[in-house]
């Protein structure tokens, strides 16, 4: 697929979003949310779902959340305009209260199909919504700062993703900032992780029940991946004629990695080099306030 099919899939998703009364969460709406971004990028963020001034301007994390998470990617040397951005459910819950169930539910059909036509190779999810999505029954004070396989049936059966707490987590809870940027530093490298998994992936498009790492090897999902660690290899398989290779977007410059402990906490970091997520051929949950 084309960055042109991806931006005019992209484009019919987000015109569906603006018009759909699958749940309550439309009566109370002012503006629906689908997510902005660049359909040249391999890595998306999904957060929870628009707050207040989502609702407002139509756009994911305007507001003081989306104030950090801009700075987060700054970190890192990237921007807004780099990655896509969207969320779980895609109108905002009342007085921003959690999603329910059947209102995730109801919005799970809109990501899965963001996911498809992106194809990212790697999705941070932010707060422990977006995680369970991605890699249900982890915990988030667990498994932030880590990446590991998405789940197969989440839409994105090819990805890694990173955990990370909800910006709007620290605007509450001002330790947690730290912690934020401290995890962000590895996402860089889970890109990294990310494309040498799909380029070394053998597997057919029914081969979804294990992802391929860096060499070859099966890696089981929700298995935590730790850079540099000894991998035997896997059986070979018969190439997939319709999987697309992230490697083909962008080129894979070494970088820093970050390291999960036995405990699944995120070890500190090295300050890492930039690594450019555009394509080569185109130019807690949660708290409120994101």
């Amino acid at each position: 697929m084309t960055d042109v099919e991806r931006q005019t899939e992209l484009d019919a998703i987000g015109a569906e979003v603006a018009t759909c009364t699958r749940c309550r969460l439309h009566q109370t709406r002012t503006m629906a949310v689908p997510g902005e971004g660049t359909a040249a990028t391999e890595v998306v963020f999904v957060g929870e779902g628009p707050g207040f001034n989502e609702d407002r301007q139509g756009k994911p994390f305007v507001g003081q959340a989306g104030t950090l998470l801009s700075e987060l990617l700054g970190a890192v040397g990237w921007s807004r305009e780099e990655v896509f951005i969207t969320n779980v459910v895609k109108c905002r819950p009342p007085e921003n209260r959690d999603p329910e169930p059947d209102e995730i539910a109801a919005c799970a059909p809109f990501l899965t199909r963001q996911l498809a036509a992106l194809d990212p190779a790697l999705v941070v999810t932010l707060g422990r919504f977006s995680m369970a999505r991605f890699n249900p029954g982890a915990r988030i004070g667990q498994v932030h700062g880590t990446f590991r396989p998405a789940d197969p049936e989440s839409g994105a059966p090819d990805a890694l993703t990173f955990s990370m707490y909800h910006p709007a987590a620290a605007l509450h809870q001002g330790s947690l900032k730290a912690t934020l940027f401290r995890d962000m530093e590895g996402v860089p490298q889970a890109l990294v992780e990310a494309r040498k998994l799909r380029s070394s992936k053998p597997g057919s498009a029914g081969e979804s029940a294990a992802a391929i790492g860096s060499e070859g090897a099966a890696i089981e999902p929700g298995a935590a991946i730790e850079p540099g660690a000894a991998i035997e290899p896997a059986p070979t398989a018969q190439p997939d004629p319709l999987s697309e290779v992230s490697a083909d977007r962008a080129e894979t410059p070494s970088t820093q990695a970050i390291f999960s402990s036995a405990d699944g906490l995120a070890q500190s970091a090295k300050p890492v080099e930039r690594v450019d997520i555009a394509a080569e051929s185109d130019p807690t949950d949660q708290l409120g306030l994101f």
